[in-house]
């Protein structure tokens, strides 16, 4: 047993079996991609055509080279290539190494994680709780009308002036004498 391995938390413990699928990274078949590409033309289409270069652009490595030159290699075995595509529900039907390409068939449908469950009942929202409306308190609305008023009379207290007649900033002041001024 060790502490978590993500927060380092020595009350929460881990078997190191565990642990260790924590922080070791998921081991990755080359064909994985393939894989996902099949159960993704899968909900279009129950025949798809593949290029041996299509293949290589999806893997995003290329096959070796026992896939261009034998149809054996293409075979519906336990092979861990030939595993991707049957995972994925298709198996190959026709091969050409002449022209280069691959037909997959669909012979399962996989069925996905939402479609797994089956819907017993109809839907029900879950009850939703209203919260009420709170009422300002008098002290709040009192302080803020107060407020209010106070900055009203400021602003009638200050004086007005018309036109150019405005006092001059204090940077002005400073900037320039009154005898000099510039043009």
């Amino acid at each position: 047993m060790v502490p978590d391995v993500t927060t380092g938390d020595p009350t929460r413990m881990f078997c190191l079996n565990c642990a260790r699928k924590v922080v070791s990274p998921k081991s990755v078949s080359k064909y994985d991609r393939l894989k996902s590409h099949l159960k993704f033309r899968g909900s279009f289409t129950n025949v798809v055509r593949l290029s041996f270069a299509e293949i290589d652009g999806i893997i995003g490595d290329n096959l070796p080279t026992s896939a261009y030159h034998t149809e054996a290699w293409w075979n519906n075995s336990t092979n861990l290539h030939a595993r991707a595509w049957l995972d994925a529900g298709w198996e190959t039907e026709e091969v050409n190494l002449k022209e280069g390409y691959v037909v997959f068939r669909k012979v399962k449908k996989i069925l996905g994680k939402s479609s797994r469950r089956q819907i017993k009942k109809p839907f029900t929202p879950v009850p939703a709780r209203i919260p009420k409306t709170r009422q300002t308190s008098k002290t709040k609305a009192s302080k803020l009308y107060a407020r209010i008023k106070n900055l009203e009379r400021q602003k009638a207290t200050m004086p007005r002036y018309p036109g150019s007649l405005k006092p001059k900033p204090r940077h002005e002041k400073r900037l320039f004498r009154a005898d000099e001024k510039p043009q």
